[in-house]
């Protein structure tokens, strides 16, 4: 492996500048990364600021367990070391969004502190905006329609973050959403006013 890598050659000096696709998006391209437990709001949020974005004139990609899990990682586990490897993928093609100029925003678990740097050091941290959905894990479990935690707790489901694996808080987000006694609007709403200037160009 490491001798096919010695004929790889990096073609990126060769390519148009990430400035130039900015201005012509007429945006600044972060990687908004969303950190929380299962059932938080991570992906609703997401959603709700892609169609805000959307509607302000901004191009987006959002980037998620069921559309990462289901196609370029659908061959990793939950296991520790696929975890790190499935948060690696995600960083390395949210980097190459952010050179294309498009904003990216990303709904993944992420659990501990390690995988978030990881993360963080592959995408740059002057294009990573940490976003921490903060919701205690008792309404988590609430809003579950999918019944994970009960699978989890009845032993059903291996490795689910927050019952049989660790979750880790951020120690320093750069933003932390509080969902508990807010409608998604308003935790949008926050979202969004907190984005904004940063990816105006």
């Amino acid at each position: 492996m490491r001798e096919e890598q010695n004929n790889i050659f990096s073609v990126f000096d060769e390519l148009l500048p990430r400035k130039e696709k900015e201005k012509l998006l007429n945006q600044r391209s972060k990687v908004i990364w969303m950190t929380g437990l299962s059932g938080s709001g991570k992906t609703t949020l997401a959603k709700y600021l892609e169609k805000k974005l959307h509607s302000e004139g901004f191009l987006t990609q959002v980037l998620d367990g069921d559309n990462i899990r289901t196609g370029i990682n659908n061959n990793l586990t939950f296991s520790a070391d696929d975890r790190k490897e499935n948060i690696r993928r995600i960083a390395e093609v949210s980097k190459l969004f952010v050179n294309c100029g498009v904003i990216t925003i990303n709904s993944f678990v992420s659990p501990t502190e390690e995988i978030r740097d990881q993360a963080r050091s592959i995408i740059g941290k002057d294009d990573f905006i940490e976003v921490f959905v903060n919701t205690p894990i008792e309404e988590c479990e609430k809003r579950d329609v999918k019944g994970l935690y009960a699978k989890a707790r009845k032993g059903e489901i291996k490795n689910f973050t927050g019952i049989d694996a660790p979750f880790e808080q951020p120690v320093d987000p750069a933003l932390e959403l509080l969902t508990e006694n807010k409608t998604i609007e308003e935790s949008g709403e926050e979202l969004f006013n907190f984005i904004i200037d940063r990816i105006k160009l």
